[in-house]
This record gives C-alpha cells, structure tokens and sequence, in this order.
C-alpha cells in the first residue's frame, strides 16, 4: 500500500512492510491492524494474510515513482525496526531514501532500541541526512525511556508521536527533539486524552521553540483545536 495520506502530518504513506505484533499499551485499539484484519482469508486481496507482518519488496522502488516532492509517513501500516524483518531489507529501504531525496521521509518506530543499533552498524559516527526524519511514539510516561533512546540516534531531526496519548507524558524530556506531535486515541474502545496532559506538552514545546503539532482529539467529531485554535507546526525542510 502506498499513495496520498488522509493523516494530517503527511502527505502519502509508504509500506514496504506491513503486518506488526503488538508491543505496549498504545497498540491496543491499533488502526492498521484493525483495517488489515477485514481482509484476512479474501482470497487474492493484498491483505489476504491479514495484520501478519510481510515484507513487501514491490513497494522498494515507489519512492522514486513519484516526481512530485512530498512528505512520505514510511510504514504506516507497520513499524520498520520490527525484530521480524532483516537488517539487510532495512539496507533497502534505507538506500530508496538516501537515493531519492527529493522527498522527506518520516520514520516512525516503536522500538527505538533496534532503530540505535541499526543506526549505528549503517551509519557509524556520520549523521543521518537531513532528509529523513527519524521519530518514536510514547503514549504514556511509562514509556519516556524511548525518548532517551532517540536522542542517541545521529539524525538531524527527531520527533515524537504522543499518539494516542493515554497517560500523562511529563515525565518526558523533550530535549533534543526537533518536532512534536500529539494525538488521541481514535476508533472502537477509544480511550480519553485529558486536557491538561495535552496542554502541558504544547506550553513545554512553546517554551522550548518545538515545533507542535496537534493532530486530534479523536475522530468523532470533537474537531482539532486546543484552547481555540489549531496547532500545525512542521521542522523547516
């Protein structure tokens, strides 16, 4: 799957892979397996196999398909550094970014452990280029530590998902990170974000001069704004 992207940060998705396990409290309510697990058993759909992780090597070279320069959310229906795919398709993956960089690619992970040591064997002591964005998604403050990781990873722009947040993230050191966003959670069994933990992480960003994005509330109507207006602050690219 891949093409333009109804999520507001982005403008289209990439999925080289697809198909995740879960791994915290945040994947619970998970949108992409919830979408891929209505196909499970159609025969010759392409998510026959359902939510089961695959890797997807048709999709390798989509990138460079389109002329037009974007913002490209990668694995959008799955997460990169899953321990299931081989350090060697993520060699892939990685030369279509570095190859094709008239766009800017957003890598999102949740496990930020074995995206520092992928970083690490591919890159040494050289940095990331500018044009891929390297994030991890925290939901609660349990899961600050993935902060932390991040910020050992030599890239130049790093951001975080607080989506969905479920927890208050105060706990969570925002230095170093070049771009925040923030979500509720959405969908069947959706859990409440409460106002203060939102606010308390856009006043932080606002002090410290980090780009804010809020994306949501949730998605039955309750709208973008918080405190009246709507928050989309992007990194200069």
């Amino acid at each position: 799957m891949a093409g333009q992207s109804t999520i507001e940060w982005t403008n289209a998705t990439w999925n080289p892979v697809s198909g995740c396990t879960k791994i915290s409290a945040g994947c619970d309510h998970c949108y992409a397996e919830r979408f891929a697990e209505r196909w499970r058993g159609v025969r010759g759909n392409y998510f026959e196999n359902g939510f089961d992780l695959q890797l997807r090597p048709n999709m390798l070279g989509r990138p460079s398909s389109w002329r037009k320069p974007q913002l490209i959310f990668v694995n959008s229906m799955s997460d990169l550094f899953h321990p299931d795919v081989p350090d060697d398709y993520i060699d892939l993956v990685f030369d279509e970014m570095e190859a094709v960089d008239r766009h800017v690619y957003q890598v999102l992970t949740k496990r930020p452990e074995r995206l520092r040591r992928y970083a690490r064997k591919r890159y040494g002591k050289r940095i990331i280029p500018r044009h891929i964005w390297i994030g991890t998604t925290i939901e609660s403050g349990e899961y600050a530590w993935r902060a932390n990781m991040l910020r050992e990873v030599n890239v130049p722009i790093r951001f975080l998902s607080l989506e969905p947040l479920i927890g208050a993230v105060d706990r969570v050191d925002l230095s170093g990170i070049g771009w925040v966003i923030l979500g509720g959670e959405s969908g069947p069994g959706r859990r409440p974000m409460e106002i203060s933990w939102a606010r308390e992480v856009r006043d932080r960003c606002v002090a410290a001069d980090i780009p804010f994005f809020f994306k949501q509330w949730h998605k039955a109507g309750t709208g973008r704004e918080l405190d009246g207006r709507t928050w989309d602050e992007m990194p200069a690219f």
